[in-house]
Formats: C-alpha cells, structure tokens, sequence
C-alpha cells in the first residue's frame, strides 16, 4: 500500500459518482456492483463531527482494517476485491485514496451492528448497573467496571440515523430483524472474529475490551464481512499493562478528544469546538501507536 501522509478532511472526486458521506467515511460507485470506501481524517464525537481532521487517521484505519481482514480471512469472505484505488480514479484524484481507500464488492448490509464484548465497559456497564443484564443477557451478580466477563458475549445494536445513537437491542430483537437463522450465524461469526482477533491482540500488549463488526449478504443471502475491522474507531483498545478493574482503563482511541470536549461549555450538539493542536497531536499518535504494535 503507497504510504500517504497528506491529511483530508473531505474527498472530492469528479470520476466517479457520489453516493454517501459519513462520519469518517465517503462512498463512491465503481460501476455497478463496487465501491470506493475513502477513510477521511474525520473524527465524531458525541455522534458530532468535529471540525479538525486527525491526521494519519485515514490511513491508520485502512491499513488496519486491510490486515484484519487478511488475518482472520479464513473465518468469513469479506468484501475486499483487491483493486488498487488509485486505478479507478483520474490521475489528479490519486492523492485523495492513495493510502486511505479501498475497492470493495457492494453487498446489501444488515439492519444490525454486529457488537461483541468481553468486557464490561461503555453502555455495557450503564445497562448493567440498572439492570444486572447487558442486552437482556444476565450476568453475575458484583462484577466491576472493566471487569473480564465470564464469557464473550454477542449484544447487537440497531442502525441509527446519521446523528443519534445506535440503541442496544436483545438478540430476540436482532432475530425479528434479520431473521433466526441469519441472527445465529451472525453472532457465532461475530464471537469468532473477536475471540482470535483478542487472543492475537494480547500477545502484543492490547486488550480488545469490545468490538462492533458490520456484515452483508450476497446475491444468494451468504454472510459477508464488510466495513472496517478491528479498528480503533470500532473497538475498544486497551494497553494491557495498565489494566485494571474499577475504573474506565486509558483506551488508543478519540477519548483523548472527549475527554477535552467534557471540560468545554460545549451542548454536544453541532457545531462542535475547534480542537486544539496538542488534541489533535496526541489523538493521531495513539492512533499510530495501536497501529504499530498489532501490525508490526
């Protein structure tokens, strides 16, 4: 993959029709049956996007997306075709994917976010504190926050509108949703995937706390794993180290910015704050960091 240090906030391609901007990524059509996925150097927070891109963070979420998918390749197909983005696009619109884009199959995407946890953290601990449940899933009695849960546990989520958030549901509400079958399989691949990719993750100092993976299915209704994988903007990345229950561990993702915006006088709601340089800095290089010890 050509390295690309450049930063962009925004793609703007004329060769090929726009289809959708998200909160990191930008679509466009390759023809008929692909895309071209673009990870920009967007970053959300609070379901806001901010007004500074994160540099490198384009870059790192491809080229950790791109080595998941090979790692665990033998698990689930995936959607990656292997064409060069830089061949679907004019010759001045090479810097804006080199890098930080890849081809990918279009397959139709399920109406479920596909969240796997192995700790009790996030919106797993509020629902816990309440309910002694996660997701309608019972857990023992006295476990801390961050604690190791007895076992991994599947807690899919709905598909929210740009801007709100996605809500936890119960699997008996995935299954209304995507249907029994799909539902099952879906939820053991989603635990495979997790559990070889956090056994892997240990060996170089990072727990995987949890995780969301996004699936398709193809023309004959065949699972597909589509999206990016394992990446700091879908999971929860902790050093090892430092773990310890009781308290929410220092994680390699934006928290760095959402803890910063917690002291702003800011109502999380558009526009957000201009992020300072030292935010952006220190955001981009634990980004880097958590790149570097899993891939290296």
């Amino acid at each position: 993959m050509t390295p690309n240090h450049s930063t962009l906030y925004e793609s703007n391609l004329k060769s090929l029709k726009f289809l959708h901007r998200g909160k990191v990524r930008d679509l466009y059509a390759v023809g008929e049956d692909r895309l071209l996925v673009i990870q920009t150097d967007r970053l959300s927070a609070f379901d806001v996007i901010m007004p500074d891109p994160v540099p490198e963070k384009g870059r790192v979420l491809t080229e950790m997306s791109f080595f998941w998918f090979r790692k665990l390749g033998h698990i689930i197909a995936n959607h990656l075709t292997g064409v060069a983005p830089e061949s679907v696009v004019a010759p001045d619109e090479r810097e804006q994917v080199a890098g930080r884009a890849m081809v990918v199959r279009r397959f139709k995407p399920l109406l479920i976010e596909a969240v796997v946890r192995g700790y009790l953290i996030g919106s797993g601990w509020k629902d816990y504190q309440k309910t002694g449940t996660v997701c309608g899933i019972k857990l023992p009695a006295g476990l801390k926050e961050a604690e190791k849960l007895p076992e991994v546990i599947f807690t899919p989520a709905t598909k929210a509108p740009a801007g709100q958030h996605d809500e936890n549901i119960s699997f008996a509400e995935a299954e209304k949703i995507v249907g029994a079958a799909l539902a099952a399989k879906v939820r053991a691949v989603a635990i495979r995937l997790y559990s070889e990719a956090a056994a892997y993750a240990r060996t170089r100092g990072i727990i995987i706390a949890d995780t969301k993976f996004e699936f398709g299915t193809d023309t004959e209704g065949g699972l597909v794993l589509i999206d990016e994988v394992l990446t700091p903007d879908s999971s929860r990345f902790w050093p090892a180290a430092g773990y310890r229950t009781g308290i929410s561990p220092p994680s390699y993702d934006k928290q760095i910015v959402r803890d910063w915006l917690e002291t702003q006088p800011w109502n999380k709601q558009r526009p957000a704050p201009k992020l300072p340089p030292d935010v952006l800095k220190k955001t981009s290089e634990k980004y880097q960091e958590v790149l570097q010890l899993l891939t290296q």
